[in-house]
């Protein structure tokens, strides 16, 4: 593993970590965008495995997006533009031609190729998992101005109950009482992990509101290199495809607006980890065009 910083434009810096054969050449090499609330060092395990499964000769960039490990805090003036602007920096600083894009991560992923399009910065390959992606309203953000005074007022119980109720409706989870979810909530958040959840709440409400605030319809997707048949849409494995709106359901119907509108977009579901991996493997190795999954 070889861990670097990459200086921002903006002065900023960015804590990257680069796993398998880390002198690979660009198009050997794929750059993987974390979601919210999780940290570059979270990914780790992930990383190696993918490393290793693309197999020899490939690396795995992994970056702590801004609040979060070693990089900088948020700029007072953040938006997706910073995120985009970061994913540039990584490119530069990796040469990578591939990337993949995970929950939040994945939102960060469609809209930087967005703006890659016919420049040296689009990718040969683009791979998201469960991209949090709000197109034609999809998402139900109700609940995440609620999330964010419970933050700002330091009522950690509070908000970790408003965050698992609005990302994880219809739950056993969901259906218990704010009050006593918010309870349960304050003692599991002295738990390790959720320490570092705890931790990256503030940063996750402004990376939140600029995922789901991004005006997002289905025709800004005809540019991503998918239309071209080298994009991949992957799904969330053990999700149904109920009509309840929620935080899976936005990224399922994310990848259905786009697979079934541009349909030389690959789209696979993963029935667990190690399908799902199997598929992204596929996915970013194979010739252009030659593997299709449908779910």
């Amino acid at each position: 593993m070889r861990e670097r910083e990459v200086p921002t434009p903006d002065g900023g810096k960015l804590a990257l970590y680069s796993y398998g054969s880390v002198d690979a050449p660009g198009e050997r090499r794929v750059v993987l965008i974390g979601g919210a609330f999780l940290t570059a060092l979270i990914y780790r395990p992930f990383s190696m495995a993918l490393s290793k499964g693309l197999g020899e000769g490939w690396a795995v960039d992994v970056y702590d997006r801004r609040g979060r490990g070693s990089s900088s805090e948020l700029p007072a003036n953040y938006s997706m533009d910073t995120e985009i602007a970061d994913v540039r920096s990584i490119l530069d600083a990796t040469g990578a031609r591939n990337l993949l894009g995970h929950s939040l991560g994945g939102s960060v992923a469609l809209n930087a190729v967005q703006e890659f399009a016919g420049t040296s910065y689009e990718p040969d390959k683009l791979a998201v998992y469960d991209a949090a992606v709000n197109i034609d309203g999809s998402m139900d953000t109700g609940w995440l101005d609620g999330f964010a005074q419970s933050v700002d007022s330091g009522n950690v119980g509070r908000a970790m109950a408003r965050m698992k109720r609005g990302m994880q409706p219809g739950t056993a989870l969901a259906r218990i009482p704010e009050p006593i979810l918010a309870g349960l909530m304050a003692l599991v958040s002295r738990t390790k992990v959720n320490k570092v959840l705890r931790g990256l709440m503030p940063t996750g409400v402004a990376e939140l509101k600029a995922a789901y605030d991004e005006a997002a319809h289905p025709r800004d997707f005809s540019v991503l290199p998918g239309a071209r048949d080298s994009s991949w849409v992957a799904k969330a494995p053990n999700t149904t495809r109920s009509p309840q709106s929620g935080y899976t359901q936005p990224s399922r119907e994310a990848r259905w607006c786009i697979a079934e509108r541009l349909p030389r977009i690959h789209s696979c579901r993963g029935q667990g980890t190690r399908d799902g991996h199997f598929q992204l493997f596929q996915g970013l190795t194979e010739p252009r065009g030659s593997v299709r999954l449908e779910a």
